[in-house]
């Protein structure tokens, strides 16, 4: 009889999981509550559920004779997924007061400060002037939802702030820590026995919406030193938390050679960041993120990788409005383009609609690095 898999995600970025999870010659069934979603119009075995109702999920997975639960790329279905494994285990899932420590800001913060990871500190509502700048944020949020950043003192806008953050999280609650300048960089990291297998440094930017990424590009010569470290961080956090088998994805700003992590995630990373691994050095990451959730031991013996110019990037506008065509100022080798908007469709302003992405690539790093600082500079498209 075929093992049966549920996928708790039907976003566009779960598909590289799902075709893998067919690959396995299993029956896969995708679940989630937006009929319009790329894998709810496209697979056969859809389910119209809201899988944040986790009672809902659990008389599912009962009803089917799930074998396999498989979370998506966000953190509402990572965090079901934990919740539903404390009554009905399956594999390589973290219990739920792990995934809490991890996922919520105001918990990690805590729990790295006392650790000694390379974290921003923390900052009391009426300590604020001391530390400027500083972000606020919702405690449960993503995405820079509810994000608002002071560089000057002004109790009005710390006030507004906190008002925005808290109306932004489900728990009411926010957290307010130094804000932290630098180069954003992403570190995704496939841990076995809370040891580092493999990882990838990738760097990232937020052109439309200060707190969005929407640009990124895999990083070669990252500089050892700082790579050190990070690994450091995160083989404490994996073994002070006996985190399960799996992708350990990090955000982490650096300036020179110092460097703050901003929050580490279990789920795979959205807008095909998966892909981006792949196209720029072979290694099939979305493959490798599902492996450990079937029972399956990923094998990275003998693991060689390629090393092309690749370029990953959100199309989103500022504003809402309507969106009709892109418009190239310059020619571009365009490997992958994945529409999520049509002509004449009324598109929200970042970081609540996307148009789509494109993946581009370029032959040398020297034409990587002149495209690259087209779209930084908005020059290379318009959006019409």
């Amino acid at each position: 009889m075929r093992k049966r898999i549920l996928l708790v995600d039907t976003n566009f970025s779960a598909k590289p999981i799902y075709d893998y999870l067919v690959k396995t010659g299993a029956e896969v069934y995708v679940v989630g509550g937006r009929p319009q979603d790329a894998l709810a119009k496209s697979v056969e075995n859809y389910i119209n559920l809201d899988y944040s109702n986790t009672s809902e999920v659990k008389s599912l997975i009962k009803r089917l004779k799930i074998d396999f639960l498989v979370p998506g790329g966000n953190d509402v279905s990572y965090k079901v997924c934990s919740e539903v494994n404390s009554d009905i285990p399956f594999y390589n899932i973290d219990p739920v007061e792990v995934n809490e420590t991890i996922n919520s800001k105001e918990k990690f913060r805590e729990f790295s400060t006392a650790l000694g990871l390379h974290v921003p500190h923390i900052v009391e509502p009426d300590k604020v002037d001391d530390f400027l700048p500083v972000i606020i944020k919702p405690v449960d949020a993503y995405s820079g939802h509810g994000m608002t950043v002071i560089r000057r003192k002004d109790r009005n806008k710390v006030e507004t702030g906190i008002k925005v953050a808290k109306g932004l999280s489900k728990s009411k609650r926010c957290l307010i820590e130094e804000f932290v300048p630098g180069q954003l960089y992403s570190h995704s990291a496939f841990v076995i026995d809370g040891e580092i297998m493999i990882d990838f440094i990738v760097e990232e930017h937020c052109v439309v919406n200060p707190y969005v990424v929407d640009t990124s590009r895999v990083v070669f010569d990252f500089d050892k030193r700082i790579l050190k470290q990070i690994r450091a961080d995160i083989t404490s956090l994996a073994k002070e938390l006996d985190l399960a088998d799996g992708l350990v994805h990090t955000q982490f700003t650096c300036n020179g050679s110092s460097f703050w992590i901003i929050e580490v995630t279990r789920r795979c990373p959205g807008d095909l960041y998966s892909m981006l691994i792949e196209c720029s050095t072979g290694f099939p990451y979305a493959e490798y993120y599902a492996k450990p959730f079937l029972n399956q031991k990923p094998d990275f013996s003998d693991m060689k990788l390629n090393k092309r110019f690749v370029i990953r990037h959100t199309i989103t506008q500022s504003d809402e409005g309507c969106f009709y065509s892109l418009d190239f100022n310059l020619p571009a080798c365009i490997e992958k383009l994945v529409p999520l908007a049509l002509t004449g469709d009324r598109v929200k302003g970042s970081p609540f609609g996307r148009i789509g992405l494109i993946f581009l690539s370029a032959k040398t790093e020297k034409e990587m690095g002149d495209l690259f600082q087209k779209f930084l500079s908005r020059e290379l498209y318009l959006i019409q």
